[in-house]
């Protein structure tokens, strides 16, 4: 028994010991503690009154707090919406910043930005007037003393900054966004940014260049860009990008022509002829799909449209090709330049249309004048040019008319250019040209008066004939040229434009004379070899050989001195046309071979006899037949035969040869 109390009083004390052990142990650390929380006592202590009037601002007694519960909710009400938007445009951040956006859903991504852009609004719209109702709270939780003075003054600050909300409300979430939509609308823009090449000639469609789908997005883009005060922005980049198609499409078609054009009207051709089909290109089909797709993307926004369009246009060299056509008008002055002119009228005729609806805008005004300037230009040329024509024949009759017979390159020109001015191609365009010019002074003009104009040019370059005729101190030779010419008249007129307006009586009478002058010529010239062989006083009998021999001698002898001065003399003569050549040399050789033949065959030996006989026949049969037909060869000419004068006589510097342009003209 003893030995179990004496256990137990053990274990007791043992317990003891280690619960005073553990009860120094903390007393020990919570001395510690203490003395480290000395100092943080102090802070605490000395914020006590801040936090007092943080955690307990309104000390007011209750009956007056109750007074002011409702003011305090209505104020705080409208702020709780205005953190309520905010709340949701932070909400917005996600799907409007989300790399790659807005991808394939450019409806949705705009579905978003327009609920920004609406919790924008609100925001404008509200948060000053919900920082200006709270603010009246404080100003009337302070005329009151019904809250701590630093805890109303520190929130009438913040409330200060509310009053006039910033544009950043959404910390910048618009600006991006509206970022994106720029790089988007210009990254469609780039993706269809091809050239447009020149199509095959009768292509007449104008191509949709830009898918419908990408022009929708462009349009949706453009709408809210420009909501968004971004207009400028929008129209450099797509002026940019379009302009850059525009120039790439041009640069394809080589239009250097355009900057250094030629001064002769016949070098002019090729480019002028250049020139239509390129401006035709450009007008119709490239800056027609621009104001197309221009009107598409923009829409509602015409005002912005147009310019736009412009600047696109200005691009488009428009302005260099009228300026080509200025250089045309001030080309040297030539009868060809009258083809000239109305080849560039008649383009920008086509076109009226086209221009008109193109380039109708303020924001197209230059082109409109230079237009209209270069119109004037070229009509007033090309009035001028063709009632010159009639003088300039009438003044080459003092000029000397062909040395080899032959048609006078101003007849060739007159026939060729006058069937021209009355084809299809010219008369149409020549009788607007005269028409317009007419009515600017008051007058009237119709297509009789042309053909009429024409005739009077033909008619007075037939009255040429004669005085040129004259001219010539050989008469056989005025009869050959006489005879070239009324039928060159006769070859070149008939089944033509001009010949139908002249007539079949008029044509026959050509032809008449020709027959004519072709008769008068053979008799006159080799009509007259023939009896230079007679046979008078040959009669073969014994006693007069001797006689009959130096008769032969002599006829011969003064044959081959008329042949060679006829031969010697003609060889330098041409008839131009091959049939009227050909059957003049076959009438030539009837004339005069035979007869000899026949004389040589009947008293060639008389001569023979004598072993000299070179000296009296000096001409095979065959060989004269064949020196026959070759005559009257054309030869190459110079080309200064006639030339265009002023109505002084003077030949002017300003007017090439009209010689000059016969070539031309075919």
């Amino acid at each position: 028994m003893e030995q179990d109390e004496e256990g137990r009083a053990a274990a007791s004390l043992a317990a003891a010991r280690r619960t005073l052990r553990a009860g120094v142990e903390k007393s020990r650390a919570l001395g510690h503690a203490l003395a480290r929380a000395g100092p943080r006592l102090g802070e605490i202590q000395a914020a006590l009154p801040a936090l007092e009037a943080a955690v307990r601002p309104i000390r007011a007694p209750r009956g007056e707090l109750a007074a002011a519960g409702p003011h305090i909710d209505r104020a705080v009400g409208p702020a709780a919406a205005v953190l309520k938007v905010f709340d949701a445009v932070h909400g917005l951040e996600p799907p409007l910043l989300l790399p790659g956006a807005p991808g394939g859903d450019l409806p949705g991504y705009l579905a978003v930005l327009a609920q920004l852009e609406e919790a924008r609004r609100f925001l404008a719209g509200n948060c000053g007037l919900a920082a200006q109702w709270l603010a009246d709270i404080v100003e009337y939780l302070g005329d009151r003393d019904l809250a701590d003075p630093r805890f109303l003054a520190d929130l009438g600050v913040t409330l200060d900054g509310l009053k006039e909300p910033s544009g950043d409300l959404d910390g910048g979430l618009l600006a991006a966004a509206l970022d994106i939509l720029e790089a988007e609308f210009r990254r469609l823009l780039a993706d269809h940014s091809a050239p447009l090449a020149m199509p095959k000639t009768g292509t007449a469609a104008v191509p949709s260049r830009v898918p419908a789908a990408a022009v929708q997005k462009l349009s949706l883009i453009l709408d809210r860009l420009v909501a968004n005060g971004r207009q400028d922005r929008c129209l450099a980049a797509y002026i940019d990008a379009r302009g850059s198609v525009v120039s790439a499409s041009l640069g394809a078609l080589g239009l250097d022509y355009l900057r250094d054009p030629a001064q002769d009207a016949q070098a002019l051709g090729p480019a002028v002829e250049m020139w239509g089909r390129h401006l035709e290109f450009v007008v119709r089909r490239l800056l027609e799909s621009e104001r197309q797709l221009c009107a598409k993307v923009f829409g509602q926004h015409k005002n912005a449209a147009s310019p736009c369009f412009a600047e696109v246009a200005a691009q488009a060299s428009v302005l260099d090709f009228l300026r080509f056509g200025r250089a045309v008008a001030d080309a040297k002055k030539d009868p060809i330049k009258l083809q000239r002119l109305l080849e560039v009228f008649d383009s920008l005729n086509k076109l009226r249309l086209d221009f008109n609806r193109l380039f109708g805008g303020k924001a197209c005004a230059e082109i409109q004048s230079q237009t209209r300037d270069l119109v004037k230009l070229l009509i007033d040329g090309a009035v001028e040019i063709f009632e010159e024509l009639i003088v300039q024949v009438e003044l080459q009759r003092s000029m000397p008319p062909p040395s080899d017979g032959g048609v006078p390159r101003l007849v060739n020109f007159v026939v060729e250019y006058c069937n021209r001015l009355l084809g299809d191609q010219y008369r149409p365009v020549l009788g607007q040209v005269l028409t317009i010019h007419r009515s600017w002074r008051k007058e009237v003009f119709n297509d009789r008066m042309l053909v009429d104009a024409v005739l009077n040019i033909v008619k007075a370059l037939e009255a040429n004939f004669d005085v040129w005729s004259k001219a010539y101190e050989n008469a056989i030779l005025s009869y050959l040229f006489m005879m070239n010419t009324h039928w060159h008249f006769f070859r070149h007129l008939k089944a033509t434009k001009l010949g139908e307006i002249l007539g079949d009586a008029w044509l026959r009478e050509q032809e008449q004379y020709k027959d004519y002058y072709f008769s008068v010529f053979i008799r006159e010239s080799w009509g007259a070899l023939s009896p230079l062989l007679n046979r008078e006083g040959l009669i073969l009998f014994s006693k007069g050989r001797a006689m009959a021999r130096d008769l032969v001698k002599q006829r011969l002898k003064t044959f081959n001195s008329s042949f060679d001065e006829m031969y010697c003399r003609q060889s330098s003569w041409v008839i131009p046309d091959k049939d009227l050549r050909q059957k003049m040399c076959d009438l030539v050789v009837q004339t005069i071979v035979p007869t000899y033949r026949s004389y040589l065959q009947n008293y060639g030996p008389l001569v023979e006899q004598e072993g000299n006989n070179g000296r009296y026949v000096r001409f095979t049969v065959d060989g004269m037949e064949k020196m026959l037909r070759a005559l009257y060869m054309p030869r190459p000419r110079r080309a200064s035969s006639f030339q265009m004068k002023h109505s002084s006589g003077n030949v002017p510097s300003a007017m090439t040869g009209l010689h000059r342009s016969t070539s031309a003209v075919k």
